[in-house]
Order: structure tokens, then C-alpha cells, then sequence
């Protein structure tokens, strides 16, 4: 039997009055409500309800069929929406709030953009912006599948049926029409497949702004600040690069082998973390960026997390729009990491959640939700600021924090609950002697073996949950230099380039280290202090600054580094990795290519010198993020 009975809603229901089509306001919040229990014949007697509060129940959905012709004003926060497509039936809205629902995504946001043209607030906030960017990209996508039309069309025999042409186009539509970032892949395609329809229904003629329902408003001169948002905000200055620079960004060398290093040019410069958002901010330092995972196997994704300062930027490495920004005022932060949760929901269906965790000098770790655009919890890891944090590659919940307190913690996040929070508990404590500064799963046996490098070395620590020690010392110590038989030297960048080759930094001035996990840990026989079998030795920079953090692509086989000029160091490696037994090296190996930095303008005036902290790839090294310390995010695309 359903709760909702004409009784109770005019007890809830405002003015007081003993006829429904009266009520003009009506709350229905915190009553556990269910789907199913939004009788659209009950309700569709509410023939003048303008405000109606549905939250803090457990609604997946909104039924089509409400009836409620003058709603105004809907709210539906902290429910399990997956949907809005429904929300068009109510043309007249004007506020909506749809916060605390957690698979409600950006792409959701746009959709509610497009099909409510009367809106003027969502989750208190101004929407106009929002409807500007739905228009814009409304535009492009309307011109975009016209051309496809005309091609599509131009291709046909004459004998073809015209109802499985009319089909064939929409589906091809679908797949291959594409623009705008890869998080708002939803939105373009639920767009495309619409205009495409449109298209066919009218004979090719229809493809145009007319699809957006009622007149947009422009953008507003202002925007309030928001923790988490879905647009790029004015105060996220895009700064230029001249031509010229852009073309000698990306000078051509030549790989071992007469191979040709691929052609980078610079895309976008971003001051996305400035102090007060004040453009002027050229001090703030970068320290962590991390592509997202695909979802899919194949793909390759184009979004990046990126943090310093006081806060964590998304960006869509295509069109340089900031997706998200999440800021904590006072903290510092110094790490990101991804992991793909899959979230069932109370009524039994599966949901991917893309969450970033995100750490610095509080000690603290966020775990944000970032999709949906919320943090939805904290864990208070450490008394002393995280250096840096990293997700197992096998475990999606497990993850493991390093701290100035000299403590790495293996932690389980969890799922979240009902309420959609994380109750995190703690699996393992690894004691070191010096502050760890990089974490490393070993990539051949992640469960089993961590790497990090630390300010006194390189160590390893054995991470097996079936072991009864819950708190673990160092339980191998790797040195760099034949015959040393001391550690002691800092180890500030260490990744994987596949399962045995181990790429590391800081040892030896002006040196990145290739060497053999697996030859090295074959040798030890036993010892607590073992040198490593080194393969190769790449030139670096000479700079005796230290913390510029290496990473590598382990698809494209790749190991890349920033240094003190602005410079970004590429090596390809995969001539070493595909030897069986290399040689000990005799002398060191040039870079493959090194990206000059690119002097964008701010201010009006050239950035002609800066430090490049960190740099990562995405998998298919189509797009490069560096992060600098003077608040710059750079970003350059392979064409």
C-alpha cells in the first residue's frame, strides 16, 4: 500500500485546505519514499501545486506522467535519480535541486539545462551559464550532424530501403559524431541522437538551434563560486602561447634505431588553482596530477586530476575546460589517485563511480565522487602530512598513504553505504626510517611487494594480508652504485615501465635509473641491502634541486621528467625493454626528445622560466599534462 494517501498530502500541503487542487505547496520530504509510490493519478489532482519537496527519500526515478502543470519549484536532493529526461514535463520550472543524488552526473546537469528553458536556479545556484554552454554545444553538435547527413547521404545506392537508411544513419550518427570533452559523452550523444531523428523525420531540413526547447538565456556577467562544478569557470585564466612558440615547442630528435620522436605542440595553459582566484597568482605550486582510468577496456581517456594549493581541478584535456574544482581552505595538497568503484544501489542495480582521493598537509585524505560532484568522505589517515598516496592495481578499495610521520598505511575503503559515505579501516602500518616520497606496487606482484622511495633510499616492504604482522618494517633496502654496500641516498621518482623494468630518480645526480626488479630481487639472497641490476642510465638534467617527480606509459613504453627550466625530458625505452639481457651500460642515453618550455603570456607579459614538478601521459600519450611551480597547468597534445 502506498504511503501517500489524499489525507497526507493535505496535511503536508500548503495553504491548509481540504481540497487538493488547492495546494499550492507541498512537502514530502524524508518519508522513504519509492518510486512506485508517486501515484500520478493521486497526484495529478494537485492541479496548482507549484512547489513540491521530494527529498531525503529513495527515489530512482521521477514517473513521466505527473501531471503537474504549474510546478515551479522541485526539490529532490539526497535521493538515488540516475535520470532527468523526466523532469521535461514540468516546461514552467524555475529552481530545481537535484544535490546528494550520486549517479546523477555532469552530462545530467546539461540535460536539465536543455530541457527546462525557463530554469533559473539549480542547487541555489544561477543556471543561466550553464544554458549558455548547453546552447554552444547544441550549436556545434546541430552543424556537426547536418554535415554527417550530407555525407551519409551521398554515399547511398539508390536501391537502398529508406527505413533502414533512416536507421543505419542514426546509429552511425550516434557512434561516430563526436565533440566536447569524454565526460560529457552522455549529454552529445543523447543530443545526437535526437538532432539525428529530427533530421530523418524531416528530410534533412531540421538541424538546427530551433531544437533547443524555448530561447535560452545568455550567460551571466558573474557566477558565484561553487566547490564542485561542471563548467570552465571565468576565474580559470587560459593563458596564450604565440605561434611561434608553438611551433618550436616540440623540436624533432632522433630515437636509437633512426625513429622519429613523435610531434607534441602545446594545447592549453591553465591558472586553475590560484589563491582568491586572482589571475595575478604565479606562486602557487603544483605538485600531483593522474589521468582517469577508462572505463572501458581500449579506450583511452583525456580527463586529468590535477592538485596544489588549496585545491584539486578535473580538466578535460581536449578542450581545456575545468570540470571540476574541489577547494579546502587551509590545506595544502600534495597527491591525487584514482579508483573505479562499482556501487549497488538499493534496488539492486550496478553503478561504475569514478572516485579521486586526494591528500596533502593536513594529513587528511578526500575522497571525492567526482562525477556526481560532491566529497563523500575523509579519512583522518595521518598526524603529519601526506606526501603522497597511490590505489592497488588489484584491489580497488585498497589504498596506500605515505606520510612525513614516516608511515606508509595500506587502508580499505570500502563501498559506500546507504548514505552514500565510506567507512575506511586500516589494514597494514609500514614503518621507514626517512619520509617516503613515491609509492610503487610491484608490478609483477602487487600484492605482495611495495616499492617506495624514500628520503634515505629505496625500500620494499612485504604487503601480504595473510601474514599475522600488522605493522611492518622495511624489509629490503636497494642501492644504486655497484659495490655500496650503505643505502642513504633520496629516491624522489619511481614507476614501473612494465612488469620488471623499474624506472628511478635522485641517487645519482643527473641520472634516471632503468633497472631489473626481478634480476635485482634474484640476486638478494637473503640480504636486507641489496644493489640494484641496472640496465640502462639516462641523462638527466644536471640540477642538484631535488622532488621533480618521474613517471612513465608503460603502453607506449616511455619514461618521462621534468626539471628546473621548464623542460620535459621524454625517453622511449622500449629498445631496452625488448633486449633479453641487456648489457651493463657504459655510458649514459639521451633523451629521445625534450619539450622546451613554450613562454605563454600572462599578465601580458611571457612566462620565460619556470619548474616542471610533475608530468604524466595518458595511455595512448595523445595528451601530456605538466604541472609547474608557478601555477600553470600545461598541456600538449599529439597531433
Amino acid at each position: 500500500m502506498s504511503p501517500l494517501t489524499p489525507r497526507l498530502l493535505m496535511q503536508r500541503g500548503r495553504p491548509k485546505t481540504d481540497r487538493l487542487g488547492k495546494i499550492r505547496s507541498l512537502d514530502l520530504s524524508g518519508l522513504k519514499l519509492l518510486s512506485e509510490h508517486l501515484d500520478p493519478t493521486l497526484l495529478g489532482r494537485l492541479k496548482h501545486l507549484q512547489e513540491l519537496d521530494l527529498s531525503n527519500n529513495q527515489l530512482e526515478a521521477l514517473p513521466a506522467n505527473l501531471g503537474l502543470p504549474h510546478l515551479r519549484i522541485l526539490r529532490c536532493t539526497n535521493n538515488q535519480l540516475g535520470d532527468v529526461t523526466t523532469l521535461s514535463q514540468f516546461p514552467l520550472l524555475e529552481e530545481l535541486s537535484l544535490e546528494g543524488n550520486p549517479f546523477l552526473t555532469v552530462s545530467d546537469n546539461l540535460k536539465v539545462a536543455f530541457l527546462l528553458p525557463n530554469l533559473r536556479k539549480v542547487n541555489g545556484k544561477d543556471a543561466s551559464s550553464t544554458s549558455s554552454q548547453v546552447e554552444n554545444l547544441n550549436r556545434e553538435l546541430s552543424n556537426r550532424v547536418t554535415v554527417y547527413w550530407e555525407k551519409f547521404m551521398a554515399a547511398l545506392g539508390p536501391e537502398q530501403e529508406a527505413e533502414k537508411v533512416q536507421t543505419d544513419f542514426v546509429n552511425s550518427a550516434i557512434r561516430d559524431v563526436h565533440y566536447g570533452p569524454e565526460s560529457l559523452q552522455d549529454f552529445t550523444q543523447w543530443r545526437v541522437r535526437m538532432i539525428s531523428e529530427e533530421l530523418v523525420a524531416s528530410g534533412g531540413t531540421q538541424a538546427q538551434d530551433t531544437n533547443i526547447p524555448g530561447k535560452l538565456p545568455g550567460a551571466a556577467a558573474g557566477r558565484s563560486r561553487t566547490r564542485l562544478a561542471a563548467l570552465k569557470r571565468p576565474h580559470d585564466a587560459l593563458l596564450s602561447v604565440s605561434p611561434t612558440k608553438r611551433v618550436s615547442a616540440a623540436p624533432f630528435t632522433q630515437v636509437e634505431g633512426g625513429q622519429c620522436a613523435p610531434q607534441l605542440e602545446p594545447l592549453h595553459f591553465l591558472q586553475c588553482h590560484s589563491r582568491n582566484n586572482s589571475p595575478r597568482d604565479l606562486e602557487t605550486q603544483l605538485w600531483a596530477c593522474a589521468f582517469e582510468p577508462a572505463w572501458h577496456s581500449g579506450n583511452t581517456s583525456q580527463t586529468v586530476a590535477t592538485c596544489g594549493g588549496e585545491a584539486v581541478c578535473v580538466i578535460d584535456c581536449q578542450t581545456g575546460i575545468v570540470l571540476h574544482k574541489y577547494k579546502s581552505p587551509g590545506e595544502e595538497f600534495f597527491s591525487v589517485a584514482w579508483t573505479t568503484l562499482t556501487v549497488v544501489t538499493q534496488a539492486g542495480h550496478k553503478k561504475q563511480w569514478s572516485v579521486l582521493a586526494a591528500a596533502g598537509l593536513r594529513g587528511l585524505v578526500r575522497l571525492l565522487h567526482v562525477r556526481a560532484g560532491f566529497c563523500c568522505g575523509v579519512i583522518r589517515a595521518h598526524k603529519k602530512a601526506i606526501a603522497t598516496l597511490c590505489f592497488s592495481p588489484t584491489h580497488q578499495t585498497h589504498l596506500f598513504t605515505a606520510s612525513y610521520d614516516k608511515r606508509i598505511i595500506l587502508w580499505d575503503i570500502g563501498v559506500p553505504n546507504r548514505d552514500y559515505e565510506f567507512q575506511a579501516s586500516q589494514l597494514l602500518t609500514l614503518d621507514s626510517a626517512s619520509t617516503p616520497l613515491r609509492l610503487c606496487p610491484v608490478a609483477s606482484c602487487p600484492d605482495t611487494y611495495l616499492l617506495a622511495g624514500c628520503e634515505g633510499g629505496c625500500c620494499c616492504w612485504d604487503v601480504r594480508l595473510d601474514q599475522p604482522q600488522k605493522k611492518r618494517a622495511c624489509k629490503v633496502e636497494f642501492t644504486f652504485s655497484e659495490g655500496s654496500e650503505t643505502a642513504g641516498s633520496r629516491v624522489d621518482g619511481l614507476a614501473f615501465v612494465n612488469e620488471d623494468v623499474v624506472a628511478s630518480k635522485g641517487s645519482n645526480p643527473g641520472t634516471i635509473c632503468l633497472w631489473s626488479w626481478r634480476q635485482t630481487w634474484a640476486a638478494r639472497d637473503g640480504r636486507s641491502v641489496v644493489s640494484v641490476v641496472i640496465l640502462a642510465r639516462l641523462q638527466w638534467s644536471p640540477t642538484e634541486l631535488a622532488y621533480f617527480s618521474l613517471s612513465t606509459c608503460p603502453e607506449q613504453g616511455l619514461v618521462l621528467c621534468g626539471d628546473e627550466e621548464g623542460s620535459v625530458w621524454i625517453y622511449d625505452v622500449q629498445h631496452i625493454l625488448k633486449q633479453p639481457q641487456p648489457s651493463p651500460p657504459t655510458s649514459l642515453q639521451a633523451p629521445t626528445q625534450i619539450l622546451r618550455w613554450p613562454q605563454p603570456r600572462a599578465l601580458g607579459q611571457l612566462v620565460t622560466k619556470t619548474m616542471v614538478n610533475t608530468v604524466v601521459t595518458n595511455a595512448a600519450f595523445t595528451y601530456l599534462t605538466a604541472l609547474t611551480d608557478s601555477n600553470i597547468v600545461a598541456i600538449w597534445k599529439r597531433p
